[in-house]
């Protein structure tokens, strides 16, 4: 395990991957508002839009705080004020499913270069439309999971009450069965994102561990996130704007970590697993390139641990 997450920061480092992580929270930033209306509008069907915000600003409170989860609130609230009339309406549709796949997009370009994939190129308005309905297939999924949290998180709360009322003392285990069931619900969506969005084929068995690994980082950054956010003076030295920037930073510390995973998810399958391959058009970047970088070609071969640093050393070239 030691080799593999060394390897794996070694792969992080070489790519760059803070500075995705960047560009990626700057996006998130333009994309959070409409991609939460359009997850909750997708978990509102059955439980009612205002249980399915409350529950997405709840969550927030535990990972950014009152201050953050307001300015989360606020940026719902704004974005559903549209105006009136048929022709406002409907730009105001396109520009929200615009708006909310538009990270999607970004995800999967960060993935690509992580996994060393170039993607098949597409050009037209049938690239764009197949891009942007891959992107509206995982909104689809986050509000599928939220929905379910939501049902577990209703069941959970009605038998706990009944639990405290003739156990008192073992209350516990509902909170061990509700930290279990978030992780999982957590640990699956790492995985549909590593498996579907990017632009390879890898097994299933390949993302779980890797899926599962990023699901207990972010829990673990979710918590000293919030600590140093608690302890930090952010709010006093950003004034008024001082919610959006404890946005941005936690989007960026989570956009590492979500990094770190596809990483370590790569490492895993090309070390020990089945391998990342390109999918259908797309392919893997030139040789030439990873020669540079000292990797192999992970289109044909399995990359080797980057420890054997001497391997071409003595070829007499």
């Amino acid at each position: 395990m030691w080799i593999l997450l060394k390897n794996t920061y070694l792969e992080w480092n070489e790519d760059k991957a803070s500075r995705l992580a960047a560009a990626l929270a700057y996006y998130t930033i333009f994309s959070l508002a409409p991609l939460l209306i359009m997850v909750i509008a997708i978990a509102g069907f059955i439980f009612g839009q205002e249980a399915a915000q409350g529950e997405i600003v709840n969550q927030m409170k535990g990972l950014i705080g009152e201050a953050g989860a307001h300015a989360v609130e606020r940026m719902i609230m704004s974005a559903r004020n549209t105006s009136s009339g048929i022709i406002a309406t409907i730009f105001a549709l396109v520009t929200l499913f615009l708006g909310a796949t538009f990270v999607f997009g970004q995800l999967r370009d960060a993935l690509n270069t992580i996994w060393e994939i170039t993607p098949k190129p597409m050009s037209g308005v049938i690239g764009f439309m197949k891009d942007r309905v891959i992107s509206f297939a995982m909104i689809l999924a986050i509000g599928f999971l939220l929905l379910i949290s939501l049902v577990m998180s209703a069941a959970l709360s009605a038998f706990s009450g009944l639990l405290n009322e003739i156990f008192p003392k073992l209350s516990f285990i509902m909170h061990s069965v509700n930290f279990i069931v978030s992780f999982g619900i957590t640990t699956l969506l790492f995985a549909m994102i590593y498996k579907i969005l990017p632009d390879v084929k890898i097994a299933w068995s390949d993302v779980w561990l890797g899926a599962a690994i990023t699901s207990m980082l972010f829990t673990v950054g979710k918590f000293l996130i919030g600590l140093y956010l608690g302890k930090s003076s952010v709010s006093s030295a950003y004034g008024a704007a001082s919610s959006l920037v404890i946005i941005l930073i936690w989007v960026y510390y989570s956009a590492q970590i979500f990094l770190f995973g596809a990483e370590f998810t790569q490492v895993y399958a090309n070390t020990y697993g089945s391998g990342v391959k390109p999918s259908t058009g797309a392919t893997s970047l030139p040789e030439k390139y990873c020669a540079e970088k000292g990797i192999a070609d992970t289109a044909t071969t399995k990359i080797k641990p980057p420890n054997k640093k001497n391997d071409t050393s003595g070829t007499g070239q």
